[in-house]
């Protein structure tokens, strides 16, 4: 469902907007948002779902859960405006956990199971049955009938069905969890195990009825500005393009600056520091000292690592990711901002939150919430002028691929190169937890023993985040030209400062 502008998109994005306009008009925000529920699901019918008072229902809590605010339970009567006002405050806010489940807007999907539908012809020679290793399948009224409590789901009788007719029904939050940390309640409704959870926000963009929502930030860090704070906006590479064509790179520091950011960063630096720690990591250690190297700029890669393969999780860098490395060079020179990364990615909500990390990090925004600000401020890029464009050049081409599956691996290896030109690198990279578990037991067994190992846990890498707004395919195209510009710049700068060097006159 990435890059389709569904009714969920719309639902979602209209909460950030009415959560972002509510923190910059101020007044009595209890009464206020009760009244957005109606603004957001007008009329008196019914469109979604099967009563208006269930839209509205829902909408409440994501608008709760926007502003960092707990679900409300659903035996008990609690406003929706329900401890809205200690939340107004000018410093991070929420509880965990930070991905829920609204439990009565679930639609309760099945669990996964094969099932034969109306396309199966009851031919003569029924090689589902005959392949089935448990004799589950069965010949009724000549049509194929599984019994489900003999099937082990090992799919080998829609693998052989000459006509495509057995399908594989699975609840779609738990096939997007790489983590297997979706089940099913009492209820048959979805409910996450948060022990398995690693926050990587799969599963929220993969249910097509909106029931799993993250908390947010935004009414927080709109209020760090009311108050004055030096708010600093250190930006993901994965932005290009994000917020549609007229959006150029030039033009993103004068957009957020109308929303009340002081400046912009391109974490881009960032992951050009990161690549160079972990290029010296790997020099060192491998295989010297470990038998492989695993990247770390992606944090849901790293906990899931940590939870299911605690023997080799040493193996991966302790190099910081791009995003601390620029929150902590940028508070350097501004010890008194406060820092707000934008990106894409829902897990780096969770890493901000980190002990070791809270105090350089302040805000954590995805680009979808960003857009919500927009959105609430009427900030269009086509009105930026050409005087009010601001290059972002901090960046090299190697930082910005950061952003797609295979640009880590990539920008680490460059930097080895240029270290120890004659040095081999062996490199495999893996999308998606369920892949990057299967690349990991392979290197707890050996098999990558000397190679530099990248785990992304968004299949598309982080382009393909959980707070994106356009389609990865399109967004990686985009990320990629926007790298090679950079390499460009820097080639012609490069060549510039030569040119001045040999032109110089030589000193008497």
């Amino acid at each position: 469902m990435r890059g389709i502008y569904s009714s969920v998109t719309d639902i979602r994005r209209k909460v950030f907007t009415e959560v972002a306009r509510l923190a910059y008009e101020g007044g009595d925000y209890s009464a206020k948002i009760g009244d957005l529920p109606y603004k957001i699901v007008p009329g008196s019918e019914a469109v979604y779902r099967e009563s208006i008072f269930l839209e509205r229902a829902i909408v409440e809590e994501r608008l709760r859960l926007a502003i960092g605010l707990p679900l409300r339970p659903i035996d008990e009567h609690k406003s929706v405006s329900e401890g809205i006002e200690e939340t107004a405050i000018a410093e991070k806010y929420y509880d965990p956990p930070l991905v829920n489940i609204i439990k009565f807007a679930c639609n309760a999907c099945p669990e996964a199971h094969y099932h034969v539908t109306d396309c199966c012809q009851g031919c003569l020679a029924h090689p589902c049955k005959e392949v089935c290793p448990k004799k589950a399948i069965e010949i009724i009224h000549g049509k194929s009938v599984i019994d489900q409590s003999k099937c082990i789901k090992c799919g080998r009788c829609a693998g052989v069905c000459p006509y495509g007719a057995i399908n594989k029904m699975e609840r779609p939050c738990a096939a997007a969890c790489g983590m297997d940390a979706i089940k099913s309640d009492e209820q048959g409704r979805a409910e996450i195990d948060h022990d398995k959870c690693v926050s990587c926000g799969m599963c929220l963009v993969n249910c097509p009825f909106g029931a799993i929502v993250d908390k947010g930030q935004i009414f927080q860090l709109i209020h760090a500005m009311k108050t004055g704070k030096k708010v600093i906006a250190i930006v993901a590479p994965a932005f290009v393009g994000q917020f549609g064509p007229k959006a150029s790179p030039e033009k993103l520091t004068a957009a957020m600056k109308k929303l009340g950011f002081d400046s912009v960063v391109e974490v881009a630096i960032g992951a050009d520091l990161c690549a160079i720690e972990e290029a010296k990591d790997f020099m060192r250690d491998v295989p010297e000292n470990q038998p492989f190297m695993a990247t770390s700029c992606c944090p849901a890669w790293s906990v899931m690592a940590k939870k299911l393969f605690p023997d080799i999780a040493q193996n991966i860098s302790m190099a910081m990711t791009p995003m601390v490395l620029t929150a902590r060079m940028v508070k350097k020179e501004n010890p008194d901002a406060y820092i707000a990364f934008i990106g894409p990615c829902a897990a780096k909500k969770l890493e901000a939150s980190r002990r070791s990390i809270r105090s350089d990090v302040d805000f954590v925004l995805t680009f979808e919430e960003l857009m919500g600000m927009f959105e609430a401020k009427d900030v269009k890029f086509e009105d930026i002028t050409d005087d009010e464009k601001v290059e972002l050049n901090e960046g090299t081409g190697d930082g910005r691929i950061f952003a797609v599956s295979g640009g880590v691996a990539k920008a680490v290896s460059d930097v080895i190169k240029k270290l120890d030109p004659e040095r081999e690198i062996k490199v495999e990279s893996a999308q998606g937890l369920r892949d990057c578990r299967k690349l990991l037991t392979l290197a707890k067994a050996g098999k990558y023993n000397g190679y530099l190992l990248e785990g992304m846990a968004c299949p598309g890498g982080c382009v393909a985040g959980a707070g994106t707004l356009q389609a990865v395919e399109k967004s990686t195209i985009l990320v990629n030209k926007y790298a090679k510009d950079a390499d460009k710049q820097n080639a012609l700068e490069t060549e510039h400062e030569i040119t001045l060097s040999f032109n110089k006159p030589a000193e008497e």
